[in-house]
Formats: C-alpha cells, structure tokens, sequence
C-alpha cells in the first residue's frame, strides 16, 4: 500500500529520484503512466497487469472503449531505477502532467501519483472537504 506525500525535484534530462519508502514496493522495474486529473500514475508491475487485463476487457465495439484503451497505452512506458533510484520519464509525459521542477509523489493506495507541485496545491484547492466527499460517495467506503 502506497501512502504519503514526498517532493522531489526533476532535473532538466527527466530524471526523478523514487522516494526510497516507495521503491521496495515499486521493485527496479514498473510502469508509469498518464493518470486521471493531470497527474501521472506510477503502478507496480502487478498492479499494471491487472489494470491491463480490465482493459483487455473492454468491447472492442464501443468506439469509447477503443479510444480510452489507445488513450492508455499510447504513453505507458516500463521504467528501471537506475544506481541512484531515478527513473526516467519521457518528455510527452512530462508535458502532458505539466511536470517543472518540484515534483509531489503521492501515495494513492496501490498505485503513486506524480504531480507537478503547484498543480497539485492547485488541485487541492478545489477539493471538496473529507467529509463532504464522504458523503458524497455514500458509505461505500
């Protein structure tokens, strides 16, 4: 289970040093992605294959469902740490999640999101109280 919230800066060549308390469960190998809300989506191995399996599922009829699959898959990319626990993201990603220079990776139980800092203070400022969300959501939870 992924929790917390840890900043990192990204150098100019899109490396990003993994905070250390999510590498054990992240192994030297996982996947990164676009997310939802303009952040990208770092998933464990594991994690990724079931993802990929529920979308394997999708009617190939539903011309949504196609988009949303080549949405998905068009940018995921397979990233390794490297001898200083860094990954490298593309750059499409890094302009696609708006990353600069302080990065917020962001525990989301069994994936990480990766945020661009002031996205992320600027995404929380719209964010509904917890409370109100829980009530929203309606005791599913």
């Amino acid at each position: 289970m992924f929790s917390d919230e840890i900043v990192h800066n990204i150098d100019t060549k899109g490396r990003i040093i993994v905070p250390a308390k999510f590498r054990y469960e992240l192994g030297e190998t996982f996947w990164i992605n676009r997310g939802l809300d303009g952040c990208l989506c770092i998933y464990p191995t594991s994690e990724w294959m079931k993802k990929s399996e529920k979308l394997e599922a999708l009617s190939e009829n539903s011309r949504d469902a196609r988009e949303y699959v080549r949405q998905m898959f068009r940018l995921a990319s397979e990233v390794t740490l490297d001898n200083q626990g860094r990954i490298l993201i593309s750059s499409k990603l890094i302009a696609l999640a708006g990353l600069k220079k302080e990065c917020v990776f962001v525990g989301a139980n069994k994936y990480i999101e990766l945020w661009d800092q002031e996205r992320w203070e600027a995404h929380n400022e719209t964010v509904e109280s917890l409370d109100e969300l829980a009530e929203r959501i309606n005791g599913t939870v």
